[in-house]
């Protein structure tokens, strides 16, 4: 990165243009002029965070931005400082552990990432110097090289396509690995290049790096002795992207544009922006209670430490005379130094290792995700995909679901069901007449059919408005269709070649003419060839392809036939193409359209325009300037397209269906029940959203749907902004004012009773809810807006575009409470929305794999996110909230009885435990049981969670790190280091102990406290354990067995590294006791007796409780669940 941008600095003037100019094969043109090679960045990839001298200062700087980490390491250095009462090793040990662990795991991750570039850099590659292949490694690629790839090779940087091996000057690639798209792709040579690249004398002149894998906007000046430059068009066809693979194609030869980190894919791994879960504010928010503590304590102490030494004779006894140093130190430093040695002496209620134990459970948790078997897709061979886990308890509190319609409601795998031509109805299925029936008689009410020559046109329309290509199919591939998905049924045997296309109803379109008797040929050398129904050939020249994009939600073919006439053919959706149509001609096909899109399929309408001569040459100039043009491309190809496709007649209109996900109803319904609140986010038609809502039962037949969409908004002849002021009062007055308080955890069948409301929204009315006009209150409409939604049942919003997707996302998630927010879609257009919510959710569906990059977790289906939030989050949430809670309720048991000591030591910083034990509580003695328990645990079978979807609502709102349960683990914690403390004491005001009549010491009391304590946390963790496996007994008895022989080894030998050994022999003697033994045995009871009382007497509560009794008779459903590779 350095290096580049030094490149940048000091090499080239990049930052100053908004263009580079690239000399083809780095030779000078013309070749009279003065060549100076222009700088530009090499072709490494560098992927790595850190390097082997800037490792250390710089993953130590980021591990103490940490605030734990920086506290523990202040605490270090004033046990080094100041004279405190404790080692320095008891805090610098646990802190070194936490940071060498957290640097081994990130230095390995680098170390991965390092290899990984070493492989892509040191590639060898081909290119052509002195018109010569020549080998080298990938990463001395240069900026205006010319590159040789061969078949299945991957691009080694992004260039421009000089030469293809085809007859066709094409080639076809995949990029699976940009975006996931495993449909090929075809990309065009420069026109009119000259085959003998060696001669070749061309600059490029083209725009600086930009992330946008669609958008390539360039010009090559080609120049000839004794010529003027030749000026070429470069667009996005023309350019071949690094990680891209070539296929199909023998061999290309092109020129390097971008290199290195300056590649569209190297600028699209940036890294996205941090997500922090609800757990983690709450963290904080108990550190922060805990320091307060810590503090209090601290201040205490220190108060009674003076009011102590203000009594006469206790200052200064005869026994501890002060030095002369003391005596000469300033009473309010000595007082600083004190209250510092007893927040170092207390800072063990502060945990540090609780940090590592909970990445190291997220790390680990996440696995169990991409393991789960039953998230396997055989259609795919793929499973889930965890591309964070710092989110996976956030699974377990979501509140709204966000979710796209195509692909991800409904499967995006196309079938033609129907078309309408000129007002007539015609099924896919028929065979009378040239495979044309009437099946429902036209719209009007005589019955005939269209006409023979509507029909041909309609159905020449389908085989050439599109951009699809035909591959001959080998023996094993009959019938294949490259889309981004399997392969639909074998055609018939005249039928049997492969299609290659990058969306799937174009597919469907173009077999669905050639079941009427059309069928598409292919495009060789700019020529489409389609046989009609008398077999006979035609053929078309393909002079411009107008290419669909998501704001003209159109496209169109310009294409001359062999008599010479120039005909435009155009598809898109009804709002595209009705106002561009005569009038007189909409309403034959609106009425069709409407029915089909409640009918739930996706329409396309289908217009045609002969253009004359001068219109023509009109168009062709426009285009022509448009594509030359480096600065504002997109707009001036805008204009021409519009101002091309006016006055078009309207042919007829298609139907195809997109049928549901597998499950999606029992889905939609199980998230609805667990409380959710589910809105749809699509770009399609009111009308086909709709239908899909009531199939997957968003909408009922009884719910009262509130529409605010652009035909309400103009229906009452008044301004919009009048209307939608009407219509948000009127809907919050039925959704909100009249409507009965909501109960909490009553799922929505059973209060039937109640009225039931729908909120469909359009993107033109938010449009004007979230941008309003100046002279409205923008902010009150909002407010309305989003009170009306949450209080319906479900939410479509229709014809939305990506960034109101995102809006919508982003309002929701910034509302009053702040709910926790998931968006799930398969597209490009879901990115924003994924991106926005606080979880994101990508499918691997056919609209490649952007959704799937930008998400935090990938599924294969959309019924696997039942089983991700209901089973999955529920278990990780819970599992973590008992961490978190068991974490600082063991460090108060441990603390406290260190803070009751100081009372009867006259608060001189006499610690009660023994170094060894201080340092090794957290790291050794009590992490591992929690460690298993929060990656193990199930307090429910998974069969249960996924058919009490209720069960979910338990744990809604954080409920198990609010400060209620807080409260009660922090009482627990007070009382039980209350029963440490004073049952010890008691205890010990027994004179005689030993049987030799010995007593014993200060430090046997604090072993035989830390010996109740660590047996007295470790057991509640196993009383708490529902789901035994041989992990949790191997660690819990584990932990204990640890903790007994090492007491025994640390206090039975010498150890020659010790100054002194306060322990020396200490655990022997205590254990000869019986007086010691029963002690012990009778705290641990009594203080775990709460925890055994309350699972005795406490009665289930919640909504689900008659749920899980009637389970009680099928205990085989109560055992834990080996589904899911041991959730």
């Amino acid at each position: 990165m350095l290096r580049r941008r030094l490149n940048r600095l000091f090499g080239g003037d990049e930052k100053r243009v908004d263009s580079r100019t690239i000399y083809v094969g780095n030779r000078p043109c013309p070749a009279t002029e003065t060549f100076i090679p222009p700088k530009f960045c090499d072709n490494r990839i560098v992927s790595s965070k850190y390097t082997i001298w800037n490792f250390l200062p710089k993953n130590l700087f980021e591990q103490f931005r940490r605030i734990a980490n920086f506290y523990f390491l202040i605490i270090f250095l004033v046990q080094v400082i100041v004279d405190t009462p404790t080692s320095p090793v008891t805090s610098g040990l646990p802190l070194f552990f936490v940071i060498t662990v957290t640097a081994i795991k990130q230095g390995y991750e680098d170390w991965l990432r390092h290899k990984a570039d070493s492989e892509v850099n040191k590639y060898p590659v081909r290119v052509l110097e002195d018109g010569q292949p020549a080998r080298k490694d990938s990463e001395k690629i240069k900026v205006g090289d010319i590159v040789e790839v061969v078949e299945d090779e991957t691009f080694p940087c992004d260039l421009i396509l000089l030469q293809s091996s085809r007859d066709d000057d094409t080639c076809f690639v995949t990029t699976a690995s940009l975006d996931g798209e495993s449909n090929h792709k075809t990309h065009y040579t420069v026109p009119d290049m000259e085959k003998d690249l060696q001669s070749l004398s061309a600059t490029i002149e083209c725009e600086q790096p930009q992330p946008d894998l669609y958008k390539f906007v360039g010009r090559m000046h080609i120049y000839k002795p004794e010529h003027d430059p030749a000026v070429r068009s470069l667009g996005p066809e023309n350019l071949l992207l690094k990680g891209a693979t070539l296929k199909n194609t023998k061999k290309i030869y092109g020129v390097a544009v971008y290199t290195g980190m300056e590649t569209k894919m190297a600028l699209n791994y940036q890294g996205k922006s941090q997500k922090r879960s609800a757990v983690e504010k709450s963290i904080n928010a108990f550190l922060l209670v805990y320091l307060c503590i810590l503090i209090s304590k601290a201040v205490v102490c220190t108060t009674l430490k003076y009011v102590w030494q203000s009594q006469d004779g206790q200052d200064e006894p005869w026994y501890n005379q002060k030095t002369e140093k003391e005596k000469g130190t300033i009473l309010y430093v000595k007082m600083f130094t004190d209250f510092l040695s007893f927040m170092v002496l207390f800072n063990f209620i502060i945990p540090v290792s609780m940090y590592v134990t909970v990445e190291m459970q997220k790390f680990l948790g996440s696995f169990f995700i991409t393991w789960d078997r039953d998230f396997f897709d055989p259609e795919i061979e793929e499973g889930a995909l965890v591309n964070t886990s710092d989110l996976n308890e956030e699974l377990g509190q979501v509140e709204y679901v966000f979710t796209d319609k195509t692909g991800t409601l409904t499967q995006n795998n196309m079938e033609f069901i129907e078309c309408c031509i000129d007002g007539f109805q015609y099924t896919a299925f028929s065979s009378e007449l040239d495979s044309f029936c009437v099946t429902d008689g036209p719209v009007s009410t005589f019955q005939e059919k269209a006409g023979r020559e509507k029909e041909e046109l309609f159905l020449r329309a389908l085989c050439l408005c599109h951009t699809v290509q035909v591959k001959e199919a080998g023996p094993d591939e009959l019938g294949g269709d490259q889309v981004d998905g399997p392969a639909s049924e074998p055609l018939r045997p005249a039928e049997q070649r492969g299609f290659i296309a990058s969306s799937p109803d174009e597919v469907a379109l173009v077999k669905g003419a050639m079941r009427y008797g059309f069928t598409f040929l292919g495009l060789e050398s700019k020529t489409m060839k389609i046989k009609n129904w008398q077999n006979d050939v035609e053929e078309y020249e393909l002079l411009h392809v107008l290419n669909f994009d998501p704001v003209r939600r159109r496209m169109s073919v310009i294409v001359r036939s062999k008599s010479g006439d120039t005909l435009l053919f155009c598809k898109g959706a009804d709002s595209s193409i009705f106002p561009r149509v005569r009038p007189e001609e909409v309403e034959r096909i609106r009425m069709h359209v409407q029915r089909s899109a409640t009918e739930g399929y996706r329409t396309l309408c289908v217009a045609y325009k002969r253009l004359s001569v001068d219109e023509y040459a009109a168009a062709d100039a426009g285009l022509r300037e448009a594509r030359l043009a480096l600065q504002d491309r997109e707009e001036k190809l805008m204009a021409v397209y519009n101002q091309v496709e006016t006055a078009m007649s309207l042919i007829g209109a298609t139907a195809v269906e997109d049928r549901l996900q597998e499950e999606a109803a029992q889905t939609m319904e199980a998230l609805q029940g667990a409380g959710m609140k589910v809105w749809v986010l699509t770009g399609d038609k009111m009308e086909t959203a709709k239908s899909t809502c009531y199939a997957c039962r968003l909408f009922r037949r009884s719910t009262e749907l509130l529409e605010l969409t652009v035909r309400t908004l103009e229906s009452g002849g008044r301004r919009r902004e009048e209307m939608l002021h009407d219509l948000l009062f009127d809907f919050h007055r039925k959704a909100v004012q009249d409507a009965p308080p909501a109960r909490a955890g009553v799922n929505r069948s059973w209060s039937s009773a109640n009225p039931e409301y729908g909120f469909i929204v359009d993107g033109a009315a938010l449009a004007l809810v979230m941008n309003p006009s100046p002279d409205t209150n923008c902010s009150r409409y909002r407010s309305l807006f989003l009170q009306i939604c949450q209080n319906c049942t479900a939410v479509l919003c229709c014809r939305m575009a990506p960034l109101q997707k995102a809006q919508i996302v982003k309002m929701v998630k910034n509302s009053k409470g702040s709910p926790i927010t998931l968006s799930i879609g398969d597209g490009a257009n879901d990115v924003s929305m994924i991106l926005e919510a606080h979880v994101g959710i990508g499918v691997k569906g056919k609209e490649g794999r952007q959704a799937v990059r930008n998400s935090d977790y990938a599924i294969p289906k959309l019924k696997h996110l039942r089983k991700l939030l209901l089973a999955h989050g529920h278990l990780y949430y819970i599992r973590i909230a008992h961490l978190v809670q068991y974490f600082f309720y063991k460090n108060l048991c441990f603390i406290l009885p260190q803070f009751l000591y100081q009372f009867f030591c006259g608060c001189s910083q006499q610690p009660l435990y023994d170094a060894a034990y201080l340092t090794m509580y957290n790291i050794c003695f009590t992490s591992m049981p929690i460690l298993a328990y929060s990656l193990l645990e199930q307090q429910i079978a998974i069969e249960v969670l996924l058919d009490n979807a209720t069960l979910y609502r338990d744990i809604a709102k954080n409920a198990m790190l609010r400060w209620g349960p807080f409260l009660y683990w922090t009482v627990l914690a007070v009382f039980q280091g209350l029963i440490f403390f004073f049952g010890v004491k008691y205890l010990f005001s027994n004179p005689a102990l030993q049987d030799n009549g010995q007593v014993f010491g200060n430090w046997s009391y604090g072993t035989i406290v830390f010996t109740v304590l660590v047996f007295t946390v470790t057991l509640k963790l196993a009383l708490d354990t529902r789901h035994w496996t041989w992990i949790n007994h191997f660690v819990i008895w584990g932990s204990l067995a640890f903790y007994v022989v090492f007491s025994f080894f640390w206090g039975g030998i010498i150890w020659p590294f010790l100054k002194q050994q306060r322990l020396y022999f200490v655990f022997f003697n205590m254990l000869s006791s019986v007086s010691a033994w029963l002690v012990i045995i009778l705290l641990i009871v009594l203080s775990l007796l709460p925890d055994i009382l309350l699972g005795v007497l406490r009665k289930p509560r919640g909504p689900h409780t008659q749920q899980v009794a009637r389970l009680l008779a099928r205990p085989s459903l109560l055992q834990p669940s080996s589904s899911g590779a041991c959730l």
